[in-house]
């Protein structure tokens, strides 16, 4: 049938990852579940951090999935839609790599790591384009008005 199911072997990488989709509220509920004695109190405050960063990646993926990605698109210029991609991509990457690591899994052996390190060197290639835009932006007025100056105090040049 031409528009059934990819077959087995081309299975996505993230498929462990999308059947395990709590909310950052249920994970919250779930740790409210664990009583203080059941881990030690030497790490209180980095749980309480880690709830902290989780309330925040909350609502950032709320503001983000308010606005439709095509009407987001509209407002950037292409350079920032390419830093948009890759930085979404990242963090999806990223969360799935600390998702692995949580079921015993080694990301560093999974194919997420190869994409990771795809996804940076594509980071790198568009932060070296930003930088070469900016660098191009030479204000030609200043420019002018040093060079005038330089040659002004030349003794040996006439302006």
């Amino acid at each position: 049938m031409a528009g059934s199911a990819p077959p087995t072997e081309q299975r996505c990488i993230y498929d462990e990852w999308r059947s395990w989709e709590p909310s950052s509220l249920e994970i919250m509920e779930m740790a409210e579940d664990i009583s203080a004695e059941e881990y030690p109190t030497e790490i209180h405050d980095y749980l309480a951090t880690f709830e902290n960063s989780l309330t925040s990646v909350d609502e950032m993926l709320k503001t983000m999935m308010s606005v439709s990605r095509s009407e987001l698109l509209q407002k950037l210029e292409p350079l920032e839609q390419a830093k948009l991609d890759l930085v979404s991509a990242y963090t999806l990457n990223s969360m799935f790599w600390v998702y692995l690591a949580t079921q015993g899994i080694n990301p560093k052996e999974h194919p997420v790591k190869q994409e990771l390190e795809r996804i940076r060197t594509y980071m790198n290639k568009v932060k070296e384009i930003a930088d070469k835009k900016k660098a191009s932006k030479l204000d030609k007025g200043a420019a002018s008005r040093f060079r005038h100056l330089e040659l002004s105090k030349c003794v040996f040049c006439t302006v």
